[in-house]
């Protein structure tokens, strides 16, 4: 969001590269408020308890993973074009290597700041006078006033159900929440757990998929467009009986053939968490500045990298089949939340946790996260199996099925089956090699009778954490 008035809804018309990068790509900065929000309500350590361990790795150091560097190189030009960056990221003018230490000494201030006096050391403190400096001198529009008028918003989740499951998902302005219940409420018209595996199964998916994507782009911030009916639609069990009703098992369809009467043809640095504790609270967060490195932007008063959140709006313009249309539901306005495809899902059953999950990965959210889903909850496969199974993608425009032959900087290799992509091509899907992909995070409880022993301690049912080997990353527990 950006509360500017100085936003208009064709302010990159002519350079709509300026939306994904620099200084006119940077939107107010919400993580802070929202996590401050989010411990008003359900915290139980000091805040100054939960910040100064971030504030110790900026000033002490952490070594740069080989994942890290990997995407450091890829943004090469941008680190080595912006002081602040250049400063953290490099030493005697090349990157940081491998094992190398960074330091971020100026956001360990900041943080430090943070801690003590909250959330206000931004947005209308130091921290923040000496951030809109930064942006200003950069080119940004960024103004006080904007860090002042920021309001956390908290919405009401969307649910559902899946084979007596209750998912509960991220509401718009993300299309993430509706657009899994969706999927599932497709799918779940099919025998499980046969209908959904083998070839077949991933076709199937691919359709409810990219019925999905024809219709996420009806939504938008809800405070400044109406998306009661379309998001009702797509919680409708009914509806999803219409799509389903599309689906054939031995053929794919263009663009314009998917998404109902909402197809509007017709008219990558997230990162994510999924957390359990010992009572059995749960929270699935996904942060992001929305590309690697954001707006390749850092604060060098604060230490702050700020976002290229502006990317996620849609602008004025024509489409072609390798560009989706323009979405007026998620034009640029003053104080509007842009669209996103964040999907962190908790799965309740009988009013107990079941599950936690989510990605990172942009608009190949969703698709990542309901197929880590899919794998566990419908094909009966263990955590660890649901997340290390190759995944394809599909969003809708371009006509493409991305399917992951991925060989990770750690040495793991990720490809769908020769024999299943040659399937789904003889179905007429079109299909394209991606290196990449989700970073999914799954936290499955399973179910037992809880104990109270004689201190008084309680004792729930086992839990098992799955970190994406993808990035190199592995749970951990306290």
């Amino acid at each position: 969001m950006l509360d500017s008035y100085a936003l208009y809804e064709n302010m990159y018309a002519g350079n709509a590269t300026l939306k994904g990068s620099g200084a006119l790509s940077i939107a107010v900065p919400g993580e802070l408020a929202g996590l401050h929000e989010a411990w008003k309500h359900y915290g139980k350590l000091p805040w100054k308890r939960l910040v100064m361990p971030a504030a110790q790795i900026a000033y002490r150091g952490f070594k740069i993973s080989p994942y890290l560097y990997f995407q450091m190189n890829r943004t090469k030009s941008g680190i080595l074009a912006n002081k602040g960056l250049f400063d953290i990221f490099t030493s005697n003018g090349s990157l940081l290597q491998v094992g190398d230490v960074c330091y971020n000494k100026r956001l360990a201030d900041t943080l430090k700041e943070i801690s003590k006096h909250g959330p206000d050391a931004l947005y209308n403190g130091p921290v923040g006078v000496n951030l809109i400096t930064d942006v200003q001198k950069s080119g940004g529009i960024l103004t006080k006033e904007d860090l002042e008028r920021y309001k956390v918003k908290v919405k009401k989740v969307v649910s559902g159900k899946f084979m007596g499951l209750n998912i509960l998902g991220m509401p718009p302005p993300s299309a993430g929440g509706a657009g899994l219940i969706l999927i599932l409420n497709i799918l779940a018209q099919y025998r499980i757990p046969s209908g959904v595996s083998g070839s077949l199964g991933l076709h199937r998916f691919i359709e409810s998929l990219k019925h999905v994507f024809a219709i996420r782009m009806n939504l938008g911030d809800p405070d400044f467009h109406n998306v009661t009916q379309v998001l009702s639609d797509m919680l409708s069990p009914k509806f999803a009986e219409e799509l389903r009703k599309t689906i054939f098992d031995n053929r794919t369809f263009p663009p314009d053939y998917y998404g109902g009467r909402w197809n509007i043809i017709r008219d990558h640095g997230t990162s994510h968490l999924s957390i359990v504790d010992h009572e059995r609270n749960a929270v699935s967060i996904t942060s992001t500045v929305n590309s690697y490195f954001g707006s390749q932007i850092l604060s060098p008063s604060t230490g702050i990298l700020l976002n290229n959140e502006m990317d996620d709006f849609s602008i004025p313009g024509n489409f072609s089949a390798d560009v989706a249309p323009p979405a007026p539901a998620n034009f640029i306005r003053p104080l509007k939340r842009p669209l996103s495809s964040m999907a962190p899902t908790i799965v309740v059953e009988d009013e107990q946790l079941k599950a936690v999950v989510g990605a990172s990965g942009g608009a190949m959210i969703i698709a990542g996260t309901a197929q880590v889903f899919l794998n566990h909850f419908a094909k009966g496969m263990d955590p660890l199996s649901s997340v290390l199974a190759p995944r394809l993608y599909h969003q809708l425009i371009p006509n493409v099925v991305q399917f992951e032959n991925w060989t990770t900087v750690t040495g793991g290799h990720f490809e769908v089956p020769a024999a299943t992509r040659a399937a789904l091509q003889k179905k007429g899907h079109v299909l394209q090699g991606l290196a990449g992909g989700t970073i999914c995070q799954f936290i499955v409880h399973h179910l037992g009778k809880s104990s109270v022993h004689g201190d008084g301690r309680v004792s729930f049912g086992r839990l098992t954490a799955v970190s994406d080997p993808r990035k190199g990353g592995l749970p951990a527990g306290y």
